[in-house]
């Protein structure tokens, strides 16, 4: 195996942890409670304000593609959709009163806020499975240069 070989698994595992890590805490906060006796609340913003995990996650991801030479339209245009998802929906909440509280929850305003975070969190989730088909395909490549 060669060093930028390794470079690029090292990128690839780093960048899918920071991906992957935004996703799946809040259902790891959210089930916690549940052994205690509590109640499920699901923490859906959490995803939004570790943003910058995923989008450094997401880089690495991009470099990790460019470098392995596969797998660079699934990373490239799911991180595009997350970020835009995500600027759109924070944009959307300040343009509808959201962010500064003048409309309250459970409008149509809140609906359209929450679908879109939602969609960034499919995209995230969609750009950590690129990333872990990402290491599919350069382990497949590996092993079939050494055969």
């Amino acid at each position: 195996m060669k060093k930028q070989s390794v470079f690029t698994r090292v990128l690839i595992i780093i960048g899918s942890i920071l991906v992957w890590v935004p996703v799946l805490l809040p259902f790891v906060f959210s089930f916690r409670p549940l052994l205690g006796g509590g109640k499920f609340r699901l923490d859906y913003l959490i995803p939004a304000e570790l943003a910058l995990f995923c989008l450094a996650g997401g880089l690495l991801l991009v470099w990790a593609a460019i470098r392995a030479k596969t797998g660079r339209k699934l990373v490239i245009w799911s991180l595009a959709a997350a970020v835009l998802l995500l600027v759109f929906s924070q944009l959307l909440a300040v343009w509808l009163g959201l962010a500064s509280g003048r409309v309250g929850e459970g409008t149509w305003q809140m609906v359209v806020v929450v679908a879109l975070l939602v969609l960034y969190w499919a995209a995230l989730a969609l750009l950590g499975i690129a990333g872990i088909r990402l290491w599919g395909l350069l382990r497949k490549r590996e092993l079939q240069g050494a055969v």
